[in-house]
């Protein structure tokens, strides 16, 4: 059973990251605003706030931080209030959190959610509040359990979901004493925020959760393993899309039907081109005959041209796919042109405005 989060309960969302590994998707735009399944990934993360009775949002803004409010406004559309906070210079996560303080209602001893901005999660996050409520926790974390945990840092708990211990990625298999993991998302008490330091780069994953530990605090982690997906690279980005359109990936922000492709209004997709795959088609975009484009993104106003064949891969604004032309986990930034019969895999990524002649690249002899 699902226990609803009291009412009026506010969040922080961080989406102030450069999104350096996502270049060049993250050129012109901030990640959280790229688009996934047809609207900015922003969006997903908002509807399913708001969803389980989030009211108050303060989003703590940086890289490109002029690009979130003219699209989202004061959150009335998404029946919220939202408000944004830019940082001067890059604060790191518990800078952030502290750096919009002052913007939040609550009282010292009331919940406040955060949420990274890079995050497609299922996680339930009424039963996140919930179980910090219960538990008398000063902070509570979502946990998550991966098969391979050595990219990350650990995260053990007692036998009552109390944590112990913050481990480093852990190099050695004696190191991996278990598999759960921070999955980025917190509740804190709104007195723990304040007494985050003020003005300087602050990390909550190596400073601020490790020093409330050694001081005795409370924090507590909640293991949920539902759907998971860090959004850092190109091809997770693009696999998250998929799983949103397929509906792997819960949001009540899809603008269709799930299944095995979105298509937005004002796109033209010839009758003979096969979409598969979760593949989301942004307005404006063209896909010409007998195209194939299986587990992929394409942006607004983007060109796929006859023949062509796309395979998880994105093809940024206003890109441009020619004739025969084979993507296969791939990255084409906005307004750039790949020529007629290129063939581009293995992830590699062709810079925005960048013009590919055509059969200039290749990666198998030709046929």
């Amino acid at each position: 059973m699902q226990v609803r989060a009291s009412a009026g309960t506010e969040a922080i969302l961080l989406v102030g990251g450069r999104g350096s590994r996502l270049r060049p998707l993250t050129v012109n735009t901030p990640k959280p605003m790229v688009p996934a399944a047809g609207v900015p990934f922003l969006t997903h993360q908002l509807a399913r706030a708001r969803a389980a009775g989030v009211e108050h949002v303060v989003m703590a803004t940086s890289y490109l931080a002029e690009v979130f409010e003219p699209y989202f406004g004061d959150g009335a559309a998404l029946g919220l209030h939202l408000e944004y906070v830019t940082e001067e210079e890059p604060l790191g996560t518990g800078g952030a959190i502290r750096n919009v303080a002052s913007r939040l209602s609550s009282a010292p001893g009331d919940p406040v959610l955060v949420f990274n901005g890079d995050i497609l999660t299922g996680l339930d996050i009424r039963a996140l509040v919930s179980t910090h409520t219960e538990s008398g926790a000063d902070v509570s974390l979502h946990l998550t359990q991966v098969t391979d945990p050595r990219a990350y840092g650990l995260v053990p708990t007692d036998a009552y979901g109390r944590v112990t211990a913050f481990l480093e990625k852990p190099q050695t298999p004696e190191e991996i004493v278990t598999d759960q993991i921070n999955a980025g998302a917190y509740v804190f008490n709104r007195s723990v925020i304040d007494t985050i330091p003020q003005g300087r780069p602050v990390s909550v994953e190596r400073e601020t959760f490790p020093g409330l530990l050694a001081d005795g605090a409370h924090l507590h982690g909640m293991v949920d393993s539902t759907y998971w997906l860090d959004l850092g690279t190109p091809a997770a980005f693009v696999r998250g899309s998929s799983d949103l359109v397929l509906g792997r990936a819960p949001s009540p922000a899809v603008p269709g039907r799930r299944g095995e492709c979105l298509v937005l209004d004002g796109a033209d997709v010839a009758v003979d081109a096969k979409l598969t795959g979760g593949t989301a088609v942004g307005a404006g975009a063209v896909v010409g005959h007998g195209a194939r484009v299986e587990g992929s993104t394409l942006l607004d106003g983007a060109v796929v041209e006859p023949g062509a064949r796309i395979r998880e891969s994105m093809v940024g604004a206003g890109a441009r796919v020619g004739a025969r032309a084979v993507l296969d986990g791939a990255v084409v930034g906005d307004g750039a042109v790949v020529g007629a019969d290129n063939e581009l895999r293995a992830g590699i990524r062709v810079w925005c405005g960048t013009e590919l002649a055509a059969g200039s690249v290749r990666f198998s002899s030709d046929q």
